[in-house]
């Protein structure tokens, strides 16, 4: 079934919302369980979208890629993490980081279960589009927890590469931090993300849809 692309924005816009958002808020769960208590003190430790919405990364860009048919990307507001303030700051610096893409891992299951009570429900002008949006739920959460785990400083793989690596190795490879987002762009306009990217998005989205019979 083809969408128009204000019946796509109509499914999408949930899944996207909650799928950036409460990847930002897990990480201020975590950082504040380990000792952190940057993000909360600033009212960034909350399930509110409103809190972590960021109008060029989680409305404009969202939309922008939507619109081109490539892969659906976006960010929120980075809750800020003062990693010196954990308890132990290399070790716990790892469950901080996997804490988001663990929030897409969770919200995949919830949408797969939307899908899965839409398909089962008797005709009705509910059951598609909760068939639809779980689907879309499913492909954003996938794409933004492959997306993420990709080891890739300042992304959340990147982090738990940093954490798991010898401190001389460590200290080097956080170096890379500051041209991260460049190194990631690149990879994106010259496709080389899409390589990578598709075929670890869908092996995740498979493993999820076969464990709900979809």
């Amino acid at each position: 079934m083809e969408l128009t692309l204000v019946q796509q924005i109509a499914v999408y816009a949930l899944p996207v919302i909650f799928a950036i958002t409460l990847h930002e808020a897990a990480h201020g769960y975590a950082a504040r369980h380990f000792g952190d208590s940057t993000a909360y003190m600033l009212g960034r430790v909350s399930l509110n979208p409103l809190r972590h919405i960021d109008p060029v990364g989680t409305v404009l860009v969202p939309l922008v890629t939507l619109a081109l048919g490539g892969i659906l990307f976006g960010w929120a507001k980075p809750v800020p993490v003062n990693f010196g303030h954990l308890r132990r700051p290399k070790q716990d610096m790892l469950w901080v980081a996997a804490a988001g893409p663990a929030a897409n891992l969770f919200m995949m299951f919830i949408w797969a279960g939307v899908m899965k009570l839409g398909m089962s429900m008797p005709e009705s002008s509910l059951m598609l589009p909760m068939a639809l949006m779980g689907k879309a739920g499913i492909t954003i959460n996938a794409v933004l927890m492959v997306l993420n785990l990709l080891p890739l400083p300042p992304l959340d793989g990147g982090r738990i590469a940093v954490s798991l690596l010898p401190p001389r190795l460590a200290y080097s490879y956080a170096r890379i931090e500051p041209y991260g987002m460049m190194i990631l762009i690149a990879l994106l306009f010259t496709g080389l993300l899409n390589t990578v990217l598709w075929p670890l998005v869908n092996g995740a989205m498979g493993l999820v849809s076969s464990l709900f019979g979809l």
